[in-house]
């Protein structure tokens, strides 16, 4: 992997770094295979849900240096929050930060000091869906034209999201109608809600520059059902909510089937994106992570 990050020109700028190690990252999963087993990657979704302290993509990242990983964090975090420092010699690991491109943190089997309180990792998680919590993330959904309807249907019709109107400029937003069946409990809504969002920021419904949304129109319905219940599984999981999608990615999983044709790095990128667009991505062990500077002299 270091050979690679040396191949990144110093000249670019640092938004175009940190897409260019995505684009590194995104190489290394297909090349070397990873996750190609339906088996492994229900089992990388457990991880990146399990592991909350970190955004999915870096979650998904920390796996593939460090198979197993409990919780990991910076240097200065390991100091100023638990009196513990990296081992002489210990290996850090490396997540993506935003213009640095990268920062590192460190496995705590790999630290040393006081030792760790029962309850050092411990995060708040929703748990319980409210009414009022469903209202908060729509009105955060308005602010970008997302317009959320609740809609009478049948239980077994959750709901769906549509273009409703394109947006007239890269600088302006485009108007989206997300459906919800006010009939299911909060919880039940909030799956839809990611669900659907999923759909939106994988790229299911075409290219949304304002929203920085991928255009990938065109995919198998299968692949778009997985992907976007690939989605739902990592925001409610790390939220306490266990929705029942986990019923069909389970189904899926228990086929032994490659899979190939599914792109990780959107599905992560896409959770991501919903956490933040919620206000779910709080990753408290990001907060203080600063940019690894660069020690390469010029050339």
């Amino acid at each position: 992997m270091s050979d690679h990050a040396d191949d990144i020109p110093e000249s670019l700028p640092d938004a175009a770094k940190v897409e260019a190690v995505r684009s590194i990252l995104d190489q290394l999963l297909e090349s070397s295979r990873l996750y190609s087993k339906s088996k492994d990657y229900k089992e990388l979704l457990d991880y990146v849900v399990k592991l909350r302290p970190f955004a999915p993509f870096n979650a998904m990242l920390l796996q593939v240096q460090n198979p197993g990983l409990s919780y990991a964090a910076t240097a200065h975090d390991w100091q100023r929050r638990f009196k513990r420092t990296p081992k002489e010699g210990a290996r850090p690991l490396l997540i993506l930060w935003p213009f640095g491109p990268v920062a590192l943190v460190f496995d705590q089997m790999d630290t040393e000091g006081d030792p760790l309180p029962e309850d050092a990792f411990a995060f708040p998680v929703l748990g319980d869906m409210t009414e009022s919590s469903l209202s908060q993330f729509i009105g955060r959904l308005e602010k970008v034209c997302i317009h959320v309807q609740a809609c009478d249907a049948g239980d077994r019709k959750a709901g769906y999201i549509r273009l409703a109107q394109p947006a007239k400029s890269d600088k302006e937003y485009a108007h989206y109608v997300l459906l919800m069946n006010r009939k299911h409990s909060p919880a039940v809504r909030f799956v839809t809600l990611a669900h659907e969002l999923g759909h939106l920021f994988l790229g299911h419904l075409g290219l949304d520059a304002k929203l920085k949304i991928p255009e990938r129109r065109g995919l198998g319905y299968a692949q778009q059902e997985l992907e976007a219940e690939s989605v739902a599984y990592i925001v409610c999981g790390r939220q306490g909510i266990k929705p029942k999608s986990e019923t069909y990615l389970a189904g899926f999983m228990a086929q032994e089937t490659t899979i190939g044709h599914l792109d990780i790095y959107q599905v992560m990128r896409a959770g991501g994106r919903v956490e933040t667009l919620l206000g779910l991505a709080g990753h408290p062990s990001e907060l203080n992570v600063k940019p690894m500077k660069s020690t390469r002299s010029g050339s």
